[in-house]
């Protein structure tokens, strides 16, 4: 693999604290993905941040008795929190409401302006009878008429994978007040989608190693191109950088469309914040470099049809041609791993309805770790997954707890009570090094399924050396060598040498434990670095905001093993993971919804 890799994750939106359903898509494997690219020495750039034009948010902020603005501070902030308390490793997480971006969302527009992408028609749009706003595609729902599943969107029915037009709906009714959208006309600008359709067509016959999944939905979407609306009549988002436009106070850039370009402003920003304006060029023009896209399954069309056709648009590819943008020849996605939904109780996980489980309030009682894991070991990363408080309690139980919690808490206090170091390998015996053989080859196995993002069978190789050691100290019994202390030590060396070797396969997924395991071990500094709140102001307009950055290259993480050293002190260790009340896994906690509302 190349040594530059873009790790670009799903933007949140925010008019709300982001719940577990969302990080299970784009947070939790975008950054254990990350982690292990950074420890196996590549060169990586991990940016997103938070989603903050549109109707929703203009929606939300009236709920609250907020502008726009401060609606979307208040989230920006509650969510750069949240993510900073999950341990997500971003290079840089920013937010839409930056000059940077505006630029550079105008600039890529004018581009495909430029090359005739983009053309004005007379629509007929969607507006609010009450309050005359208009209603965006996503948010109008009514019967899909072509598989009739009752739920489908004004942009997309979700059952059937059809792009739609909301006046093709059957019975279509707001999701904001349920009444029925009055229908309009009014001129938009459109991307011309069907001048793609051959070019996306044979980008995505090459693109043979993506989840089957994302795959099959990105060829469906492919055989049916349409022009889409490029713009919205909306006070809340970009301007439209064009005479006769520009001045409309109701004109602004569809939020879909300045969001997915959120990949390339936020590269563009954290070049500029490290003062080398230039390096983002390294994860983008560079045709060696590698783009991985991490989202819920939501948002494959976002990224596997509207994204691509951006970029050649850009780049002059499509059936139009035209000339190179002011970016360069931008590379194309070299992956889309897209998550299928994190349910509850067969359901989605759905705020309204009172089936939500906030990440704020999951990392408070029981920290970060223990959700990363579920998510990696049990989450949605093929199909829909119901998340159970029986099943969290069991994986943390005995899986956490028991198993690698024990094998560390067993394999270092034993050594420093009878040691207080790690003692020398003085009797060595076959056992040992099948143990350590068995640890340093599943190096190999994780990584390879790491590179492929398959976090579940990553997560339980690695798991499956943790409970060759645990079988291997019960079955060699070191606290009852006392008459034998040379084979007493030679067992408890390879102990600490496996739990040393599992440790750093858990790194990607268990950062914040890893780093005390490492402590555990003798180790100093910083094993698995964790992202950091900056405060920072646009150059621009002076607004403040937060930003995650992080100080990734001072780790000591590498994908590999490293012997343990002889002599090393050690001290009596203290639990990894406490062990939770089974009766949580009945009733959750008392913040918590124990079952979906109908």
């Amino acid at each position: 693999m190349t040594d530059s890799v873009l790790t670009a994750v799903a933007w949140p939106y925010a008019n709300g604290p982001r719940h577990i359903g969302h990080v299970s898509g784009f947070g939790v494997p975008s950054d254990v993905f990350s982690r292990y690219q950074r420890m196996a020495g590549r060169n990586v750039l991990m940016v997103s941040g938070t989603d903050e034009h549109g109707t929703p948010i203009s929606v939300q902020a009236d709920k609250e008795g907020l502008t726009p603005r401060q609606l979307a501070d208040k989230y920006n902030r509650l969510i750069t929190e949240d993510l900073q308390g999950l341990g997500l490793s971003y290079d840089l997480f920013t937010r839409t409401t930056t000059s940077n971006h505006y630029r550079v969302v105008q600039d890529l527009f004018l581009a495909l302006h430029r090359n005739g992408y983009i053309q004005p028609r007379t629509t007929t749009g969607a507006v609010s009878p009450s309050t005359g706003r208009t209603l965006p595609d996503r948010y109008i729902e009514g019967t899909c008429p072509i598989c009739s599943y009752d739920g489908a969107r004004g942009d997309q029915c979700d059952n059937c994978g059809n792009q739609l037009d909301p006046t093709e709906l059957i019975s279509p009714v707001s999701r904001v007040n349920g009444e029925t959208p009055k229908f309009i006309e009014t001129e938009h600008l459109f991307l011309d989608l069907p001048a793609f359709s051959d070019a996306l067509g044979t980008w995505l016959s090459t693109r043979t190693d993506w989840r089957p999944n994302v795959l099959k939905f990105a060829l469906n979407l492919a055989e049916d191109m349409r022009q889409r609306p490029i713009s919205r009549d909306l006070d809340w988002g970009v301007p439209i950088p064009l005479d006769g436009w520009r001045d409309q106070p109701m004109k602004r850039l569809y939020v879909w469309f300045d969001a997915v370009i959120g990949y390339l402003s936020a590269s563009i920003e954290w070049a500029q914040r490290i003062g080398e304006p230039d390096a983002w060029q390294q994860f983008w023009t560079d045709p060696s470099a590698r783009g991985y896209y991490f989202m819920g399954k939501d948002n494959i069309t976002f990224h596997a049809q509207i994204w691509p056709t951006l970029l050649m648009g850009h780049n002059g590819h499509g059936d139009k041609g035209g000339e190179q943008g002011p970016f360069g020849a931008l590379n194309l996605p070299d992956e889309i791993v897209s998550s299928e939904f994190l349910t509850m109780s067969g359901s989605k996980f759905s705020t309204s309805r009172g089936t939500v489980i906030y990440v704020r309030d999951f990392l408070e009682e029981f920290g970060p770790d223990t959700l990363r894991y579920f998510i990696s070991v049990a989450g949605p990363e093929n199909q829909d997954t119901d998340f159970t408080w029986d099943e969290f309690v069991r994986r943390t139980n005995f899986e956490l707890a028991n198993e690698w919690g024990n094998l560390v808490n067993r394999a270092v206090s034993m050594a420093a009570k009878n040691n207080g170091a790690v003692p020398a390998p003085t009797r060595p015996d076959p056992a040992d090094a099948e143990l350590t053989s068995l640890s340093k080859a599943a190096f190999d196995t994780v990584g390879r399924n790491l590179e492929h993002s398959r976090f579940r069978a990553a997560s339980q190789e690695a798991m499956r050396v943790v409970s060759a050691a645990n079988k291997y100290l019960s079955d060699q019994e070191p606290w009852k060598l006392k008459d034998d202390p040379d084979r007493r030590d030679a067992v408890l060396h390879t102990a600490l040498q496996v739990v040393s070797d599992a440790n750093t396969l858990l790194t990607p997924f268990l950062p914040h434990s890893a780093q005390k395991v490492h402590e555990l071990l003798g180790g100093s500094g910083t094993w698995a670095a964790q992202p950091e709140i900056h405060e920072v102001s646009d150059s621009d307009t002076g607004n403040a905001y937060p930003v995650l950055m992080g100080e990734y290259a001072a780790e000591q993480a590498r994908w590999e093993s490293r012997a343990v050293e002889v002599g090393t002190p050690l001290a009596k260790p203290t639990p990894l993971f406490a062990k939770l009340d089974s009766a949580l896994g009945e009733t959750g906690p008392a913040w918590a919804p124990i079952r979906s509302e109908a």
